[in-house]
């Protein structure tokens, strides 16, 4: 049986879901893909979040090979989960399967990340635990 594909999206797939992807890689691979993408793109991924993921949890997001993507970009997932955009999220051809509410920690101190990577890493284990 193959392993379903998760999607986790936010406008920019800069920081909330390439840190999703990362932990969903590191936790969870043996039972579901992950991917991000958003509707537009950045440079690179927010650097306050590749540092603290790699200084709190040992997981270096660039190193493995994480670049902001477009939807486009990605494999059609099987379940689609929005991070939480607050102004609008983007639309992508069919229902969000989860809306995970989270604050963008961008332009905020490292405890303000170091909360929200956290909230991301126990939501997905409990993906984890539901998906198996």
């Amino acid at each position: 049986m193959s392993k379903k594909k998760v999607a986790f999206i936010c406008v920019h797939n800069s920081c909330r879901s390439q840190i999703a992807e990362a932990f969903g890689k590191h936790l969870a691979s043996d039972v579901f893909e992950s991917y991000s993408a958003g509707t537009e793109t950045k440079p690179q991924i927010n650097q306050d979040a590749v540092r603290i993921m790699k200084e709190s949890y040992g997981i270096d997001m660039e190193a493995d090979g994480q670049y902001s993507k477009l939807i486009r970009d990605i494999p059609t997932p099987d379940i689609v989960i929005s991070m939480g955009c607050n102004v609008g999220c983007p639309f992508i051809d069919r229902p969000f399967d989860d809306n995970w509410g989270l604050e963008d920690p961008t332009g905020k101190n490292d405890e303000a990340f170091k909360l929200v990577i956290e909230e991301i890493r126990k939501k997905i284990l409990e993906l984890k635990k539901n998906a198996s």
